[in-house]
């Protein structure tokens, strides 16, 4: 039975079923979960919010003294978000390795919903803002457990989805990106929406421009450029986007010296979520396969970005470094010892010293028994000595070292 409540009322042990108002004035990644964090009690309190529903059949009702004097009825109200039944607080830090699978699931759920939103763009219909707050939640809590399985996986996009799963890597890597720049938990999620929305102008561009093999002519690359505004009119248009959001759409591809578009804004006068949003947005697209260019591995990118002088806010860049490793997980290097490995997994201690996963001797020249190395363990010798190219070894797909068979996307 639902129950509405004002803020005041509510206290440790009450299920929350949704909150009073928009979405966007609650702190919380989700809008259902037993409250039973003290630091989140005060945080509501906080919030601004009057109200709340709470499930009385599933946590703690208000003593008699304190009933409001009338129960809302079963049916969500129209201002309450779709929303999944779990808690807000994820689970403990994973490896890797562990959260593959189930980072599989969510890029496949988020991957069905971006593209009914874009496709609703194309339409002219409002944003389903909801089901982008639960994407980006599900995103987040993956994030939590473990960055570099998720954001690894989703560089594996065929070209033929490109558009859609790199609005999702965007996603990750922004709500990656604010969790290591410290920002707070609102900021957090508006940073993942943005990611999610950041690239929506492209389904208002003609599809023979946005899905042609080869180069785009002069006219074609402009009505290319045009997209940032195309989109954040649509999203103006929907009424129902974060300020954030809207701000990312239309700047992502500004750039730091101001020599970006549509607007040559340069420096502070792009704001933080712009600034991560084309970091992102960058790194996402050269490390992907798109219909007119091959993707570049994932560690050189990071070294061309850092000598595009100009380009990035550099302390927003270093950041990004820190929250995709020196070694992105799928790197292939050598290793002191003379072996092969390929990189697993982050360490939060170096980030040159990863976990890789090593299979090949240079010295014999062939394979062996695969086995798992943290170059971070203090009693370890071996170390990365170099990044190595996998096709002037002859090696196809490395990903097949660190991604289970059952992890499709």
């Amino acid at each position: 039975m639902l129950k509405k409540i004002t803020t005041d009322q509510v206290v440790l042990g009450m299920y929350i079923q949704a909150f009073e108002g928009s979405w966007l004035n609650h702190p919380f990644w989700k809008s259902r979960f037993v409250l039973t964090e003290p630091s989140d009690l005060a945080e509501l309190r906080a919030s601004g919010v009057a109200g709340v529903w709470i499930d009385i059949s599933k946590g703690l009702d208000l003593p008699d003294a304190m009933a409001a004097p009338a129960a809302e009825p079963a049916a969500a109200p129209a201002v309450m978000p779709a929303a999944v039944e779990a808690p807000r607080k994820p689970v403990a830090p994973t490896k890797a390795l562990e959260e593959i699978e189930q980072a599989a699931r969510v890029l496949r759920q988020s991957r069905s919903v971006v593209t009914q939103v874009f496709a609703d763009a194309r339409l002219g219909k409002a944003v389903a803002m909801d089901a982008c707050v639960e994407v980006v939640a599900d995103i987040g809590d993956s994030v939590m457990r473990n960055s570099s399985a998720l954001i690894s996986l989703a560089r594996l996009k065929n070209r033929d989805e490109y558009t859609y799963m790199h609005s999702v890597s965007v996603c990750a890597l922004m709500v990656a990106l604010a969790r290591e720049l410290g920002l707070d938990e609102a900021t957090t999620r508006e940073a993942g929406i943005a990611g999610l929305l950041h690239d929506v102008g492209k389904m208002l561009v003609p599809e023979h421009i946005l899905n042609k093999p080869g180069r785009l002519s002069d006219d074609e690359f402009a009505q290319m450029r045009t997209h940032p505004e195309r989109g954040h009119e649509a999203l103006v248009r929907s009424g129902n986007v974060p300020e954030g959001a809207l701000d990312v759409c239309l700047h992502h591809h500004e750039r730091f010296d101001g020599s970006g578009y549509p607007q040559g804004l340069g420096g502070e006068k792009i704001s933080l979520l712009a600034r991560m949003g084309s970091v992102c947005d960058v790194y996402d697209a050269i490390t992907s396969d798109r219909p007119y260019k091959q993707a570049w591995r994932a560690a050189d990118s990071l070294g061309r970005m850092a000598q595009w002088q100009g380009h990035f806010d550099t302390r927003i860049f270093h950041a990004f470094v820190r929250t995709v490793g020196i070694y992105p997980m799928g790197t292939l290097v050598k290793l002191q010892s003379g072996n092969l490995a390929v990189v697993v997994d982050q360490s939060a201690r170096d980030l040159t010293r990863p976990l890789v996963r090593v299979f090949f001797s240079t010295r014999s020249n062939q394979r062996i028994p695969p086995f798992e190395l943290d170059l971070a363990r203090e009693t370890e010798k071996d170390r990365i000595v170099s990044r190595e190219d996998p096709t002037q070894w002859g090696f196809g797909r490395l990903d097949e070292l660190w991604r289970p068979a059952t992890a499709v996307v």
